[in-house]
């Protein structure tokens, strides 16, 4: 039947597109051969959407053609393209010549019904532009049909590269002054259709107007574009004071024209300046007509301050809120584009002046720009913050310190005169700015104040858990800049925050930190730091009513306290270097390995490397774990994905450092020695660590890609294609990235010059020359990657519940009333499964639509656990937690790649003495799925044993989610039969 089909489909298709041609050509005729205005307007309107139509089913003949299909869509294309001309200059003849209003109009509506069609087919030339650009200029068309042409050029100049030969571009160049006075037309929609045009034209034709055009027409083309916008925000602002205007129509008219702006800037960095230069004199403009001009500085009283600002119509403050929005994601782009300058700056801080020198806007608008422009002033200047030197301004004496110092104090002040005026939310608001920033200092005091103030024991838990881990944060702070952080805490007072768990902290930390001198030290009160995160994760646990509350943040607390752990641990290891006592003693004695025969000096060499190894396994996993944490909440934002794709890259960096510190593989017996003892050896390798942070460094580093591959080929590890699996990979580089980059790069230079020196070295004494260096170039690593500034994600404030899945599971037993054991089988079968997926609090306004989903199933014979009767159903249903789940990491491994394959159905397989199941659900409205799967726990012995799983999903972009599981996996018993049964 289906080769039946797949002979007989084409030539019906055929038939069909054949028959609607023919209707086409004689419709076609009908038109040029008629002046009947009625009938060119309907015929005109049915031969558009009936050419419409025919391309669906060329392109269905194009997929049916099974036997040349490559051929086949290269004629299709060829005939769509052609098709889709001879319909186009049709349409345009009655627009190029003497046509009545009807039938032009009538002619603009087909042009646009045959865009919606697909503008890839859509033809692009000087003429279409050129009509349409005429268009624009008739002053008898009505202004809907001058919008139509104005929707056409933008979907034109959006969707497809405008490619004319140097004599139309002159002409079109020309033609562009038609479009700005379109863009001052008194009708809205075509003012901001005109705008957005310009817009497009600046994006789309960049770099080529200006080889065409004598530099005045062309190169000042974005600025005059951000003119023009700022206008129109001008003329809104003016609008404002009428009192019909609605609030929220005047804050999305303001976004959309900001937008605009924001988009011509990414484009072209260079107009940056010139953005915020021009939308700085309209906040001027809209503080003047309000009555809260320059000169008028508000009070220092933040009661004063909020009551001038109810004069202020509410539309005003949203206006600025816009502009603040406005303004973070405009340096966030410039950032990216590495444009930020002192220019850039010093426009920013303009503004902020602007901002507080007006009674209009009270103390929360004052704060949020202020601490904005300290905050990219800050971390620009941090910028070279892995230099040896933290000296940024020799002359005068200004240090990195002195910067970080100055943005704590800065925000911890405006969280003082938040509370102090009673403003609670807005204290909480900043105290989340700061742990979202990294000024530690400023988040503790902000959120240990407010516990004092809170009713509610949950709302209690939530601020102390906040305060415990930014104290713990803050901690760290003190360790690496004690002078600084000392000074800080002593001149506001704070000191009783800091007395616990830290007693000595303030006391033994006046002096610089001598990282060699004081790596014990150091590394046990970075223990009591983890120690203090583990209690904020325990204080979030206190207030969990539900399976799923605080998922993320509890999630991320542990994975972070994981992290800093794993650091204590590779100090303490660093302090038992047996190559240079006087590097990392504890004493000012010097104990030269003089006193310890080469053999034993070997074997130390070799037990320290044993255990590095593990280490770098555990952080190559926690980069995993950062992974799957990142890609488990659907609709995490933008930013804080970006965050947590760094800490990834950050422990992947630390596992590839640590991995290769004393990995010298040319050396005699030295990889079977590591090898020795180490869990899951099998699945380690060191190329593996090099394919974990290339595949994280493909499209912002590509010069330190080279040198890992260069390394792969050095120690002689099989040579990989490096796929790009991580779903967290760094596709843009600001501030915040350019550091971890920036020591990438110094320990991936470094390991592969120290494995060069090492190649074909044999004797002991080498050995341990290369291994004090390679020890040493790690404690360097570690050093600067301590300094890289740490900042929680905005996500983490976000306490709503999450998107998850439970999995229901059922077989024939479960279905019998005399069966009250739930799911079991007798030895020797296979385990048959009847699986419900259903997804659980999907929110209406999720971004994405999951439209697939997947599972896998895994069982041991190690997950064996006692019988308990009908207890185990009580297990199935008891409170899930991700990161307790070891394999949970391998099994979104092992799904991720199904999910790209996804050739079969239902894939079951047994490795090593585990057994696999990974099947596909199709999701009908109700976010269910369902699907059948075979266990073949045929040599399972009897008992009862826990089935773990892990699911996913694909949305309808394309991009992989994983689902958090808020139930735990079925339980199931093989039993032997009753005796006599």
């Amino acid at each position: 039947m289906y080769f039946l089909m797949v002979k007989i489909l084409p030539q019906l298709a055929m038939e069909v597109l054949g028959i609607t041609i023919i209707l086409l050509q004689i419709g076609q005729e009908l038109v040029l051969h008629s002046s009947k205005e009625v009938f060119l307007v309907e015929m005109l309107m049915s031969l558009s959407k009936l050419a419409s139509k025919s391309i669906f089913l060329i392109s269905e003949q194009s997929q049916l053609d099974f036997r040349s299909a490559v051929d086949a869509s290269v004629k299709i294309r060829k005939y769509i393209l052609t098709y889709f001309k001879q319909k186009v200059d049709l349409l345009l003849s009655f627009l190029t010549r003497e046509s009545t209003l009807p039938v032009q109009t009538t002619t603009l509506r087909c042009l646009r019904f045959l865009v919606v069609g697909g503008v890839c087919r859509f033809p692009v030339n000087a003429i279409l532009i050129k009509t349409l650009f005429h268009v624009l200029d008739k002053a008898e068309l009505p202004p809907d049909s001058q919008c139509e042409a104005l929707w056409i050029l933008n979907k034109v100049f959006l969707y497809t590269l405008l490619n004319l030969p140097y004599m139309d571009m002159l002409e079109f160049v020309k033609l562009l002054p038609i479009i700005e006075n379109a863009a001052q037309s008194p009708i809205k929609l075509k003012r901001f259709l005109a705008l957005r045009l310009l817009v497009n034209v600046s994006c789309n034709i960049k770099g080529r107007v200006e080889m065409v055009s004598d530099g005045d027409c062309s190169t000042h083309l974005p600025s005059r574009v951000i003119v023009l916008v700022i206008d129109q925000i001008t003329l809104l602002v003016k609008q404002v004071q009428k009192p019909c205007w609605p609030d929220s129509e005047v804050k999305r008219e303001c976004q959309s024209l900001l937008n605009l702006i924001l988009h011509l800037v990414e484009e072209h960095p260079e107009k940056g300046v010139l953005a915020l230069d021009v939308i700085r004199s309209s906040i001027e403009s809209l503080m003047n007509m309000h009555g809260g001009g320059m000169g008028k500085k508000p009070s220092g009283s933040v009661h004063e301050i909020a009551t001038k600002s109810e004069k202020c119509p509410s539309v005003v403050s949203k206006l600025v809120f816009c502009v603040y929005s406005f303004l973070e994601t405009c340096l966030e782009k410039l950032d990216e584009a590495g444009a930020v300058t002192t220019q850039i700056l010093h426009k920013v801080k303009l503004l902020v002046e602007v901002i507080h020198q007006s009674s209009l806007f009270d103390h929360v608008i004052h704060a949020i720009y202020s601490l904005l422009l300290h905050s990219h002033v800050m971390w620009d200047l941090l910028g070279n913050v892995n230099k040896e030197t933290h000296n940024l301004d020799k002359d005068n004496g200004i240090t990195l310190n002195d910067y970080w110092v100055e943005h704590e104090s800065f925000t911890l002040e405006f969280a003082k005169k938040m509370m102090s005026g009673g403003d609670n939310w807005s204290a909480y608001k900043v105290g989340k700015y700061a742990a979202c920033h990294g000024a530690w200092f400023a988040a503790t005091f902000t959120f240990w104040q407010l516990t004092k103030k809170v009713q509610s024991d949950s709302c209690y838990y939530w601020l102390k858990s906040l305060a415990l881990f930014s104290h713990a944060e803050s901690e760290i702070q003190l360790l690496l800049f004690p002078k600084q952080g000392i000074s800080l805490v002593s001149g506001l007072e704070m000191n009783t925050i800091w007395v616990t768990p830290f007693g000595d902290a303030l006391g033994d930390g006046v002096r610089d930190f001598a990282w060699h001198a004081n790596l014990q030290d150091y590394s046990e009160k970075l223990a009591r730091v983890c120690s203090s995160v583990c209690s904020s994760e325990q204080m979030l646990g206190a207030t969990v009513t539900s399976g799923q509350t605080f998922y993320f943040q509890r999630w991320f607390l542990v994975v972070r306290a994981k992290v800093l752990e794993t650091v204590v641990d590779i100090l303490r290891l660093l302090r038992t270097n047996p190559c240079d006592k006087e590097i990392i003693g504890n004493s000012g004695q010097v104990e030269r390995s003089t006193m310890v025969d080469y053999l034993g000096l070997t074997q130390q060499i070799h037990s320290l490397a044993h255990f590095l190894t593990q280490i770098s396994f555990r952080l190559k996993r926690l980069a995993q774990e950062f992974d799957l944490l990142a890609t488990s909440f659907i609709g995490i934002d933008t930013k804080s994905f970006r965050i947590i794709s760094m800490l990834a890259l950050s422990c992947s960096l630390l596992a590839f450092c640590t991995g290769f510190a004393l990995y010298f593989p040319h050396l005699p017996a030295y990889k079977s020695s590591i090898a020795c003892g180490l869990e899951n050896a099998d699945k380690f390798s060191h190329s593996m660590l090099i394919q974990n942070l290339v595949e994280r460094l493909w499209h912002v580093d590509s010069e330190t890609c080279t040198n890992l591959k260069l390394l792969l080929t050095i120690i002689g590890e099989p040579k990989r294609c490096f796929p790009l699996q991580s779903r967290t990979q760094i596709s843009s580089v600001g501030h915040n990235e350019r550091d971890t980059l920036i020591i990438c790069s110094f320990a991936v230079s470094g390991f592969l010059h120290l494995q060069k020196e090492a190649k074909g070295v044999n004797n002991e004494g080498v050995l341990s020359r290369v291994s004090q260096a390679g020890l040493q170039l790690l404690l360097d690593i570690l050093k600067k990657w301590m300094y890289l500034p740490f900042r929680i994600p905005k996500y983490f404030f976000q306490v709503r519940s999450c998107v998850g899945v439970e999995l229901f599971a059922f077989n024939a037993c479960t279905r019998n009333p005399k069966n009250p054991d739930g799911i079991f089988i007798l030895p020797g079968y296979h385990l048959s499964l009847n699986l419900c997926l259903q997804m659980k609090d999907v929110p209406p306004d999720l971004p994405v639509r999951p439209t697939k989903l997947y599972c896998i199933l895994a069982c041991r014979t190690c997950y064996r656990m006692p019988i308990l009767n009908g207890e185990n159903k009580e297990f199935m249903w008891s409170g899930f937690r991700a990161w307790e789940t070891d394999e949970m990491v391998d099994l979104n491994e092992k799904l991720l790649q199904y999910a790209r394959k996804a050739k079969q159905r239902v894939v079951s397989d047994d490795c090593g003495g585990s057994v696999y199941a990974q099947l596909c659900f199709e999701l009908n409205e109700r976010g269910q799925g369902f699907s059948t799967c075979m266990l073949d726990v045929s040599a399972f012995p009897v008992g009862s044993y826990k089935i773990k799983w892990h699911s996913c999903c694909i949305d309808n972009q394309g991009s992989y989610w994983s689902l958090l599981p808020l139930n735990t996996g079925p339980v199931f018993t093989i039993k032997n039969p009753p005796v006599g049964g």
